[in-house]
């Protein structure tokens, strides 16, 4: 190799490695202080509470002696995720919403235990907290196998039991009885995340997509960017094994409701016939034209049928 063609190579090859490091920088997502956090998105110093030995971001709303409502957001939401029914609810009854413990504000779990038993722990540990001998539970996707999976462990502090397009049976990367596998593609998210990419991502929870506003893009990849939330949230998926969720449903003793958006493209809304069979007290409604995340998409058409069952 002529040296003239070996200079070329070198310099071709620091190029590339120059364009690289370029991109990379570029695309670099570091985390966000939690000072600057807190001042957007915490509405009281008040609502970070210390339950079960963790920190958690929590909003109590309504007056304290009507009957009370727990929202559990899904995987990679907060508490804001429920903002309007909260603020719709908080009229007349008493509703509590959480960041689960490494999303939103809420520091990921001092335990390190992102089981769904060690989060109904962390449900109980609120509901005593604030002394709750029972209340209505309402949960999104995980939430909703968080919310099954605690009325069947404590079916006598569950009045009402609402899941809204719940997770829990078997799908694609997540087998029964199985921590999956998390690719290592995935797991970039730990240091680059475009806005771009997140809302390509997140659009997939909406039936129309132009709901999703850049104020709420912005929120979710801000909140996502909380120190620490990134490695959490990978530490959840892999500590979750499912188990087939019939052997929980069946020890579900509240009168349970399953709304579900028609153009769900998460979670199949299919799923909720299998859900009604293996519930002793179900009801079902569909929504038209709703995707995975009908409190946000459709607030107030989503919550009508969630206030008329609570209020039976």
């Amino acid at each position: 190799m002529s040296r003239i063609r070996h200079i070329r190579l070198i310099f071709v090859f620091n190029l590339m490695i120059a364009v690289m490091l370029g991109t990379g920088l570029a695309l670099w997502t570091p985390d966000l202080p939690r000072a600057e956090l807190e001042q957007r998105y915490l509405a009281n110093p008040a609502d970070l509470v210390e339950v079960e030995g963790t920190t958690l971001h929590m909003r109590d709303r309504g007056p304290r002696d009507a009957p009370a409502v727990i929202l559990i957001h899904g995987f990679g939401s907060s508490l804001h995720t429920w903002s309007a029914w909260q603020e719709r609810m908080a009229g007349s009854r008493r509703v509590i919403s959480f960041d689960l413990p490494g999303f939103g504000l809420s520091p990921p779990d001092a335990t390190g235990d992102y089981s769904d038993a060690r989060v109904s722990q962390i449900v109980l540990g609120i509901m005593d907290r604030l002394g709750l001998e029972q209340a209505d539970l309402i949960g999104n996707s995980i939430g909703g196998r968080i919310a099954f999976t605690f009325a069947a462990a404590h079916p006598e502090r569950v009045r009402k039991l609402v899941l809204v397009s719940p997770d829990g049976y078997e799908s694609p990367g997540f087998t029964y009885g199985q921590a999956p596998e998390v690719p290592m593609l995935a797991q970039a998210v730990r240091f680059w995340l475009p806005k771009p990419l997140l809302r390509l991502s997140l659009g997939m929870a909406y039936a129309d997509p132009t709901v999703m506003s850049d104020q709420i893009v912005s929120r979710y990849h801000d909140l996502i960017r909380a120190p620490g939330v990134r490695e959490a949230l990978f530490d959840r998926m892999r500590q979750t094994v499912l188990v087939p969720p019939e052997t929980l449903l069946a020890d579900v003793r509240a009168p349970t409701l399953l709304l579900w958006g028609e153009e769900d493209a998460v979670i199949p809304a299919a799923n909720a016939g299998s859900y009604a069979r293996a519930l002793r007290d179900a009801q079902t409604v569909l929504l038209p034209r709703m995707g995975h995340v009908p409190q946000e998409e459709g607030p107030a058409r989503s919550l009508a049928p969630v206030e008329a069952f609570l209020a039976t």
